[in-house]
């Protein structure tokens, strides 16, 4: 994996806080995951815990930078949801196939403010295709991209990962192609891709998606109405 310098970095009281903040939330996750077969992408995810009680609050990782390219809605919206994901994971495609939408509604209320990163912990496809999604993020593109990489929710064969198959692509949503190849290889994509990583790994996250909902932990491909709920809760909190 690749990994990153900047604000992560630059925030080393991060892992203390955060190991003690997700410890609870973690043991349950690694016993859950543990116990579900390997995914499938047309496999329904297991049950798994949602929302930890009692944890402390972790809004101190949202990065809500107006520049950020992997971002929708307004950097000072009252609720930040980050999402942890990966390219080659069948439920991150689930995910945002069923509930990104929903999420976005808000995010375009003014109510929401969306921060995606990726993990990629399932290989260097997934790291390729990160780096490539914010290749398009430089152009304007992200969501459009990501949506292309999740069609239909389901994930890309690692043979649709290739640099080659991303660029292309990259031509079919009507890109920069040059430009998109050039991004793709740039010491500053790997750089930011890196660092989106290494945050994931601070937070000590297992498995994806995993996400955090105005502050809290919220694990796996949980039906829509969970985010919904949560967001809702975390609206209310912050009002």
């Amino acid at each position: 994996m690749s990994t990153g310098t900047g604000q992560a970095a630059k925030r080393p009281w991060i892992v203390p806080v955060v190991i003690v903040a997700m410890a609870a939330l973690l043991i349950a996750l690694v016993v859950a995951m543990a116990q579900r077969p390997a995914p499938v992408a047309t496999a329904e995810p297991s049950p798994a815990p949602t929302q930890a009680s009692g944890q402390p609050d972790l809004t101190s990782v949202e990065r809500r930078d107006p520049d950020d390219p992997l971002a929708a809605g307004p950097a000072d919206a009252p609720v930040t949801l980050i999402v942890f994901s990966d390219y080659q994971c069948p439920f991150c495609a689930q995910w945002s196939h069923e509930t990104l939408p929903a999420m976005m509604k808000h995010a375009e209320a003014g109510d929401l403010r969306i921060e995606w990163r990726d993990v990629n912990i399932l290989g260097p496809e997934s790291e390729r295709a990160a780096r490539a999604s914010y290749a398009a993020a430089l152009q304007g593109k992200f969501w459009e991209y990501h949506r292309a990489l999740f069609k239909d929710g389901k994930k890309r064969a690692k043979s649709d990962l290739s640099e080659d198959a991303l660029i292309a692509l990259a031509g079919e949503l009507g890109l920069d192609t040059g430009r998109f190849g050039t991004d793709l290889a740039a010491d500053k994509t790997a750089q930011q891709i890196g660092e989106n990583e290494r945050l994931g790994l601070e937070l000590g996250v297992p498995s994806t998606p995993v996400f955090l909902m105005g502050g809290q932990p919220i694990a796996g491909a949980q039906p829509k109405q969970v985010f919904t709920d949560a967001f809702e809760q975390a609206l209310a909190k912050a009002r």
